[in-house]
């Protein structure tokens, strides 16, 4: 498996899959999905409660960190900084495995399922500047900033593409800034830049027993689309840009 991991300060393999009804608001349905998932995920064993979500975690561990999220219209689950891409599914299989199930999902209730490969890249200098530096420079959007007299504050590219005739499998490439973890909320400042690849299969889909293939599918598509194009032509530009490499 690739070793994602060493192009990046973090690296994440997240899932998401969206409804379209509502999910059960009953305690039974999510507790029991929770305590299974802690069979097969021994480390989960914190439930945590936000405005907007039910979340299942591990002890939290900023280098190795699993969690799963119960929303309105979704189930998401992440694991951070796995040993490696195998390990980083691990968690998403048994989601789709057991969460149907035990939530009364139904395939044409699956609006989409989503897979993405995140790549966390800190930076000293300027977050937008690098990213302006490292993907636009000599193209005609580095021209609508003069350097002399302006700093990008928000260089946000994104491009999303279908990977199939029809669209149902589709694909995208984002970079996002953050400000670090020092709170520096400067427009210019230090911080965290991000690289995203998401791989969606579109629904409904016919049967659930579907959806271990469409997993298997989306992982291929996401490894390739790393591989050969978000870590050279994304990842090693911002490294390089940021003095990494």
């Amino acid at each position: 498996m690739p070793d994602f991991g060493s192009w990046c300060s973090d690296f994440f393999v997240n899932q998401r899959i969206s409804l379209t009804l509502d999910l059960p608001e009953a305690r039974e349905p999510t507790l029991d999905l929770f305590d299974r998932l802690r069979r097969d995920q021994p480390r989960l064993g914190i439930v945590r409660r936000r405005d907007e979500e039910v979340a299942l975690e591990s002890v939290h561990d900023v280098r190795d960190f699993l969690w799963v999220a119960l929303r309105r219209t979704s189930i998401r689950s992440g694991h951070l900084n796995p040993l490696s891409t195998d390990d980083g599914y691990r968690l998403h299989r048994a989601v789709l495995a057991t969460a149907p199930w035990y939530l009364s999902l139904s395939p044409i209730d699956i609006e989409s399922i989503d897979l993405t490969f995140g790549f966390d890249i800190e930076t000293e200098g300027s977050r937008d500047t690098t990213v302006c530096d490292a993907l636009l420079a000599a193209s005609p959007l580095s021209m609508l900033i003069d350097p002399l007299q302006e700093s990008a504050i928000d260089v946000q590219p994104f491009i999303g593409i279908a990977l199939t005739p029809g669209g149902e499998l589709q694909a995208s490439f984002e970079v996002k800034t953050r400000p670090g973890a020092r709170g520096d909320r400067e427009p210019t400042g230090p911080g965290t830049i991000s690289v995203y690849v998401t791989v969606r299969r579109q629904g409904p889909l016919d049967s659930l027993d579907e959806l271990p293939t469409i997993f298997a599918t989306l992982c291929g598509h996401a490894e390739r689309l790393c591989e050969q194009r978000a870590i050279p032509h994304l990842v090693v530009p911002i490294r390089q840009a940021t003095g990494m490499c």
